[in-house]
């Protein structure tokens, strides 16, 4: 097995831990979404619990059936519509990584593949991996696996983490038309960005690595181990995001603390040119919030010093890491709250369920007025994990934000399309799609082109 341990808790969970102890952050945004008269549509006849992905006209998820076993659903990107569903698994999927959500590859003439995890046992094969098109649902190619994290986009192909169970552990990067190897690279990794012609890996390992490599040769570009900017300790296991800005990505690494010696690696935020892989700015020793923006834009961040204290709140400048505004910690209210951030994450509100919260200007850091203020945050502070059938447990669904009145702790009606923030949500050529509380999925079209959003 691949030197890299699962995490000891999911990160939604460990993240909701903290919060309700005082010591990690949940958000909530202002009422500045989309304008009904932007196209909305609603499919409430999804269960979504995974990301969504869209490409070619279409989104793509996948769905927990009331069986305790998991679907992948095609929409139609324009009206929500379904327009095919099959069966999905999981095999080998460590479960702070989440339920994954299917790969979309767009492939000219805007027409798109999808790619996805089918149940499959034979020998020594747990699973199947299927292209469809992703309009139409029909197969393209196939290829059995015996483990695997899930199918990722790569610019325009495929790039697939097998064996992962195994020494044996590959990535290979296949052609989404016919399904053909391109290349292999030993080992595990993920993708975190690409374009037409490169992409950034994360190499997991004991000592993971960050690599640039060309996508139709596989040559490597630049590599930078993650403990260059973090520091020696760095373990995968606390988990990690990546989010792009500005030709730069931006990383956290979270910490995990080893039961065997009560001590938490190494941890905190970087910036790397996408470029070359020069470093540009490091904040070691500091948590993100949650819910919050992908770490390529408006990262919030809490220091955490060598004794395990928690300081202030500072959001950063993506493209700088220089702080723009900070809430010094003998401001904190207490415990038992959970964050709340507007549209533009100029302020940060401390959300008290039933009872009257505080809100800051993030820029002075001085307290402002409650009453009338409204803001996004999860809908549940406790999430169950999934009822899901014949795999190991600990997974959860992505997170759904609801709208507060900050100065009642009560959930309100949302205003508009009642579209959670586009920090939360992302966008995807000017589509942003969001999960509800219930599962259902909600798409509008507001032209914010395309943005990284909470998970990724």
């Amino acid at each position: 097995m691949p030197a890299i341990r699962p995490p000891a808790k999911p990160i939604l969970a460990l993240a909701g831990a903290l919060a309700l102890s005082g010591s990690a952050l949940s958000g909530c945004s202002g009422s500045e979404a989309a304008t009904p008269a932007y196209p909305t549509w609603h499919n409430p006849d999804v269960n979504a619990v995974s990301r969504t992905v869209s490409a070619g006209g279409v989104a793509a998820t996948t769905s927990l059936l009331p069986g305790g076993t998991l679907e992948t659903v095609a929409l139609d990107l324009a009206s929500g519509r379904r327009l095919w569903a099959q069966p999905a698994t999981m095999a080998g999927r460590l479960p702070g990584m989440g339920v994954p959500a299917p790969a979309l590859v767009e492939t000219g003439g805007g027409q798109a593949v999808a790619v996805t995890v089918d149940p499959f046992r034979r020998g020594r094969w747990n699973a199947l991996l299927v292209a469809r098109d992703a309009r139409t649902g029909a197969r393209r190619w196939t290829r059995p696996l015996h483990s695997t994290f899930g199918p990722q986009r790569c610019g325009a192909l495929v790039c697939v983490p097998e064996n992962t169970a195994l020494e044996t552990a590959r990535m290979v990067v296949l052609d989404p038309a016919t399904g053909k190897v391109l290349w292999r690279l030993p080992g595990i990794a993920e993708v975190e960005w690409s374009d037409a012609s490169h992409a950034v890996l994360l190499r997991l390992a004991r000592h993971p690595v960050l690599e640039s490599r060309d996508l139709r040769t596989g040559k490597l570009g630049w590599k930078l181990p993650v403990e260059q900017p973090l520091g020696a300790g760095v373990d995968l296991s606390g988990g990690w995001s990546f989010g792009a800005t500005s030709g730069n990505l931006v990383g956290y690494v979270a910490p995990y603390t080893d039961p065997s010696t009560k001590k938490p690696s190494a941890f905190g935020f970087f910036s790397v040119r996408v470029a070359d892989g020069t470093v540009n700015w490091i904040r070691p020793s500091v948590v993100r919030v949650y819910p919050s923006g992908s770490p390529g834009f408006a990262p919030v961040v809490r220091p955490v010093d060598a004794q395990g204290r928690y300081g202030g709140f500072a959001r950063l400048d993506a493209d700088s890491g220089r702080v723009l505004g900070q809430i010094p910690p003998d401001r904190i209210p207490g415990s038992g709250w959970w964050l709340a951030f507007p549209e533009r994450m100029d302020t940060l509100g401390f959300l008290k369920h039933g009872k009257p919260g505080t809100v800051f200007d993030l820029a002075t850091g001085r307290p402002g007025e409650i009453t009338g203020r409204r803001g996004w945050s999860f809908c549940v502070t406790d999430p169950k994990p999934l009822a899901l059938r014949n795999q190991v447990p600990g997974f959860y669904s992505v997170a759904s934000l609801c709208e507060f009145d900050l100065a009642k702790g009560e959930k309100v009606t949302p205003r508009g399309p009642g579209a959670p923030p586009a920090w939360f949500t992302g966008s995807q050529s000017g589509w942003r799609i969001w999960r509800d509380e219930k599962g259902g999925l909600h798409g509008v079209e507001d032209g914010t082109g395309t943005a990284p959003g909470m998970y990724g």
